[in-house]
């Protein structure tokens, strides 16, 4: 696909090239899409909808451009092998992808973790969620950061650097915490493992954060490759997430175990204002404190529009 001079006239001074869905679309070239309607259906986000038309025009480009980059990657590891005169454990690929609460970045991430398993060889593709490394929910209480779960200080940054880096080292079997939606904690001594994959896909609120100011401090973005930012307008954010919590009021919530069982007896409209000061309280101010302005350090932007469709993707030059 050629670009217009008006388009990149108005692209050079930033630092992103924009595409439209169709601009974007073409770049997909020939590669057939495997997916089919019942292989989509259990990537879905609880509250989203996506079409294959969606993984078409979107995801598929987008995988194709991952694997450039993992192929030149390869190259480099190889270069670098046959300087250091040795054989390397092999360096998984790590691909993260952040964004607010609410904007879909789960279903991303399973749906990249599905097209990137088989394509254009058969990878194994770890997807971990950094929710396992939140600390944990006494802790929170007890700390009194309950009310700032989801914001930097609620993570064991440590631990999953640590994580990172053992991962990125090569090391078989590590282990990464589980985080329950349900308990609203992390599962006791359960893990899950990632062994020596080709790519890790990093999913959380936190992957491109730098936090604070310490000299030669280690970040999350140190280890990765390649980082996607799924966006939105806030006032659509609030909205899915208002959403999606009135259809957990109808289900997950009215689990004996769910934490947030004292919610499934609220009236539709309670649910509604409940869900809106949390979205502001916590939710909307973490956004605005500490996910929006990591946006312009991703490798790549997804912006999403009313319907969760994609309707401009920007791409770092």
């Amino acid at each position: 696909m050629k670009l217009s001079d008006s388009t990149f006239f108005s692209s050079q001074y930033t630092p992103f090239l924009t595409f439209n869905r169709q601009q974007w679309a073409e770049l997909r070239k020939s590669v057939p899409l495997k997916l089919t309607e019942q292989d989509l259906k259990p990537l879905l986000g609880f509250n989203e909808d996506l079409s294959l038309d969606e993984v078409s025009t979107i995801y598929l480009p987008l995988a194709r451009l991952i694997n450039y980059y993992i192929e030149e990657n390869l190259r480099r590891q190889t270069v670098l092998n046959r300087f250091l005169g040795g054989h390397n454990p092999k360096v998984p690929y790590i691909i993260s992808i952040a964004g607010s609460v609410a904007v879909g970045k789960s279903t991303s991430a399973r749906i990249l973790q599905s097209l990137l398993s088989n394509w254009p060889d058969v990878r194994k593709v770890d997807l971990i969620t950094t929710d396992g490394f939140l600390h944990p929910l006494e802790k929170l209480k007890k700390d009194n950061l309950l009310h700032r779960k989801g914001f930097p200080i609620s993570y064991d940054t440590q631990r999953l650097i640590r994580f990172l880096a053992d991962v990125k080292s090569g090391k078989p079997n590590v282990e990464a915490p589980i985080y329950s939606h349900l308990t609203y904690d992390i599962v006791p001594d359960q893990f899950d493992i990632v062994d020596q994959p080709d790519i890790l896909i990093l999913e959380g609120l936190n992957v491109l954060q730098t936090g604070g100011n310490k000299a030669n401090q280690i970040f999350v973005s140190d280890f990765v490759d390649f980082s996607i930012f799924v966006d939105a307008e806030e006032i659509l954010l609030k909205e899915w997430y208002i959403r999606r919590f009135l259809k957990f009021r109808l289900s997950a919530f009215n689990d004996p175990n769910s934490y947030f069982k004292h919610y499934a007896g609220l009236s539709k409209q309670e649910a509604i204002e409940t869900a809106s000061k949390i979205w502001d309280d916590i939710n909307g101010l973490n956004l605005k404190q500490n996910i929006s302005p990591t946006r312009e350090r991703a490798n790549l932007i997804l912006k999403k529009g009313p319907d969760h469709a994609v309707e401009l993707v920007k791409l770092r030059k």
